[in-house]
């Protein structure tokens, strides 16, 4: 599989991602066929330029907001704004895995 390949299907899988859900880096390599391949999604998501890219919906698999290359502004306000639960701790209670 082609990193392109692979790419295109990360793009694919987080595109599908629900207002006021997110996932995990782990569930989106997995969706995108790669189990395992979390940084690599990461990767993915950190290159995006595209602000249509519902790329904050990403989180990490401990349910911490995780990093965000800021394209649409702050990762934690968007997912508030999205009706995301966030603890005073910065701590997802849902994220989803597959």
């Amino acid at each position: 599989m082609s990193t392109s390949s692979f790419a295109d299907k990360v793009i694919a899988t987080v595109r599908k991602i629900p207002k006021g859900n997110v996932m995990s880096y782990g569930a989106v390599a997995a969706k995108a066929g790669m189990p395992g391949a979390a940084r690599a999604v990461g990767s993915v998501m950190a290159k995006n330029a595209d602000k249509t890219m519902p790329c904050h919906r990403v989180v990490a698999a401990n349910g911490k907001i995780g990093a965000y290359n800021g394209i649409n502004g702050n990762k934690t306000k968007l997912l508030t704004k999205e009706g995301v639960k966030i603890s005073q701790n910065g701590i997802i209670a849902k994220v989803s895995y597959l």
